[in-house]
């Protein structure tokens, strides 16, 4: 569902839902949450990021974003809760399933992707010691300036590549036995937010085509870094779930 960016003013100014975005970059965290909105309809204006706008950290606080505001409730950050203001907005159709059991698995693997040591957390930080180090990733400047954010350290840098191999492990080998049950998805037979989630997050290893997701040539080749053991991990039915969930789900070309 297409969605327009307004300035910071346009939309304090607004009813309904806005949502802070990172521009320029295919965050995951903001690509999911794109994802959830145009699945279900819900329509909403953009704002992107600026950190140097008082007026944006007054009304939506100091969060990275992505930082949803619905008429005049308090600033929603992190995934969790702006899927669960998605799911209030637009119970249908839902991406967390009714039963308690199933409902709780999705929370499960969605935090596996997108929560505090998930998959996206630990291959930021992989890119961010790479950057570093001078191996490759993010910017030098730039990983300074996250590793600061998202508390990287030595210990933690040192970790985060084996911790990305062994979350995309995990994900192949689930997309594998669902396949072999009949199923294109990663909970049951039907779409999930976990699909959105990691459909988005392969942006942090390979990002879309540049005609579907325009962005800066640097920024393509530093989320591109990839170690042996990380290339290794990256099974292909990761990639072609992926593009499964870009032809029947999700909206192309990408708005950054």
């Amino acid at each position: 569902m297409a969605f327009q960016y307004v300035s910071v003013e346009e939309a304090i100014a607004r009813d309904g839902l806005r949502m802070m975005v990172v521009g320029g970059v295919p965050s995951p965290w903001g690509e999911a949450a794109k994802g959830i909105l145009h699945i279900k309809r819900i329509e909403w204006v953009a704002v992107r990021l600026a950190y140097d706008s008082e007026a944006l950290k007054q009304w939506a606080g100091q969060r990275s974003g992505p930082v949803a505001v619905y008429d005049r409730e308090a600033p929603l950050g992190g995934w969790r809760e702006i899927l669960l203001l998605a799911e209030r907005l637009a119970p249908a159709p839902p991406l967390l399933p009714e039963d308690a059991a199933t409902r709780a698995l999705v929370l499960e693997l969605s935090h596996e992707i997108c929560g505090e040591a998930g998959l996206a957390w630990s291959r930021r930080l992989q890119l961010v010691d790479a950057g570093l180090h001078g191996a490759g990733g993010f910017p030098a400047r730039v990983a300074a300036y996250l590793a600061k954010k998202y508390g990287h350290n030595a210990e933690t840098g040192a970790t985060a590549g084996a911790r990305v191999v062994a979350l995309l492990g995990s994900l192949a080998s689930r997309l594998k036995t669902q396949r072999d049950a009949g199923s294109d998805y990663y909970v049951g037979d039907v779409l999930t937010a976990v699909d959105v989630y990691a459909a988005a997050v392969l942006a942090l290893f390979r990002p879309l085509p540049q005609d579907v997701c325009a962005m800066d040539a640097a920024t393509r080749a530093a989320l591109e870094t990839l170690d042996a053991p990380t290339a290794a991990a990256l099974d292909p039915l990761l990639f072609a779930h992926r593009d499964m969930m870009y032809a029947r789900h999700l909206e192309l070309p990408l708005s950054l």
